[in-house]
């Protein structure tokens, strides 16, 4: 059965035409879903509204403008360090050349080419190097071992997510 513009009559505050309520009256005989939908609305509708404490509005505001402001200086240390941090790493892989080039072109092409090749051989280790583990690995570990091992990655990557779904969600209530 199709509840959805019965649903949406009683909850919408828009008149009904007389066929509405008619098939509206009809079903909510057959229907206790909607029919606690309606005694829910009318309950609703017919409470004592309380108009809030003194002052209310504005220690809200307040609030608010504190909650913003929090926000934003933990948006502004992140980003300084974030800047500095990324500045420290630019000033550590490029400082050597930098010194290198205001020596002379020769030294400066000399030690380009000398850094290229240290990190094209550092990657060809580190290549040969993992798949040596990953030949010897497998005969190492048993298959539980393995279970547990992806089991512990598995649980340290559901906290990192939860932690970053709380970390940034920003706080609730009044």
């Amino acid at each position: 059965m199709n509840h959805r513009p019965f649903e949406d009559w009683l909850l919408d505050d828009q008149p009904l035409t007389p066929e509405q309520n008619r098939d509206l009256q009809t079903h909510l005989r057959t229907c206790t879903t909607c029919a606690a939908i309606a005694e829910s609305n009318l309950a609703l509708h017919s409470a004592r509204k309380v108009t809030p404490a003194a002052g209310f509005i504005d220690r809200f505001q307040l609030r608010l403008a504190e909650q913003r402001k929090a926000a934003r200086v933990r948006q502004t240390i992140g980003t300084l360090i974030f800047v500095i941090g990324g500045l420290g790493l630019l000033v550590w892989l490029a400082g050597p050349i930098v010194q290198e080039a205001l020596r002379s072109p020769a030294e400066w092409i000399t030690t380009a080419v000398s850094y290229f090749l240290f990190v094209l051989t550092s990657i060809q280790a580190l290549n040969e190097v993992a798949l040596v583990l990953l030949h010897i690995m497998p005969n190492l570990v048993s298959p539980l071992g393995w279970l547990m091992v992806i089991s512990v990655f598995g649980g340290l990557g559901l906290m990192w997510i939860v932690s970053i779904a709380r970390w940034t969600r920003p706080p609730q209530g009044v």
